[in-house]
């Protein structure tokens, strides 16, 4: 079976987030695939089943759980498919839950993502144990479906932090919620953020219950991240980095119908043959 291996939101290999992505025939086992990517030990593994040259249904999974949103495993998937598998420009992976992904692909190789935004709240009540899940201090306290955001003082900040990982878990066992993205994959993740002079806003996240200490870039957050600094900035195309030790790229841009583009590159790092 073809497996591939790509570097998402990035233009150079060995930065942005890896992803491993394989196109199915038919769904394999859900206990098989979570052996693969528990085999693969990346943050993601993607599996893509065809439904026709344009239309795919796509799942997501971390070396512990089956997750419902994955934004670097979507963009990695888009690459393969792009690369080997359709010769449309426009795709559209269709997920439980969410609906429909539509996928393009620009002249340049830049892959361009329509996603449900999730508008994070800013909340004035909130775990005391959110005090110490970094050791800088922040401001203010959002949160929407997937994690409670962090807004610290300065992006130097956010670059520094040292997360305490034992916390960060014991937020997301003592305080989760039953929803679309939380059911299934445990609870509430922890994500910080600054504005930034090089870009719009940086941003780090961590999911140590999931298996993801520290994510190298979260597609998925910045559906939260996007509207929260577009309001604070007053502007809706943006450029988020996530200031991971990899780093990576997003540029987004909010739409008028509740939804977000949020584009980047892909890198093929591997294609290889795995037997099962």
């Amino acid at each position: 079976m073809k497996m591939y291996q790509v570097d998402a939101f990035t233009q150079q290999l060995f930065k942005g987030n890896p992803a491993a992505v394989l196109v199915l025939d038919e769904w394999l086992d859900h206990a098989l695939m979570q052996n693969i990517a528990l085999e693969n030990n990346l943050a993601e593994t993607a599996f893509v089943k065809r439904i026709d040259d344009e239309n795919y249904q796509i799942r997501w999974f971390t070396p512990k759980v089956e997750v419902d949103f994955c934004g670097h495993a979507t963009l990695a998937s888009a690459f393969v498919l792009f690369k080997d598998y359709t010769s449309a420009k426009t795709i559209r992976f269709h997920v439980k839950e969410l609906g429909i992904f539509t996928i393009q692909q620009a002249d340049d190789g830049k892959i361009q993502m329509n996603f449900p935004l999730r508008t994070p709240q800013k909340v004035s009540e909130y775990p005391e144990l959110l005090n110490h899940v970094i050791d800088k201090p922040f401001k203010e306290v959002y949160l929407n479906e997937q994690a409670y955001i962090l807004v610290c003082e300065s992006a130097q900040d956010v670059i520094d932090a040292q997360p305490n990982l034992i916390n960060i878990t014991r937020i997301a066992e003592e305080y989760s919620v039953s929803t679309a993205f939380t059911a299934s994959s445990g609870g509430y993740d922890v994500t910080i953020t600054a504005a930034s002079d090089q870009y719009d806003y940086v941003a780090r996240y961590f999911a140590p219950h999931k298996g993801i200490n520290e994510d190298p870039v979260t597609g998925s957050m910045h559906t939260g991240l996007a509207p929260l600094w577009a309001e604070k900035l007053a502007k809706n195309q943006l450029i988020g980095y996530q200031a991971s030790e990899r780093g990576g790229t997003l540029f987004c841009n909010l739409q008028t119908d509740n939804r977000i583009e949020i584009s980047g590159y892909a890198q093929l790092y591997m294609q290889a043959e795995i037997f099962i």
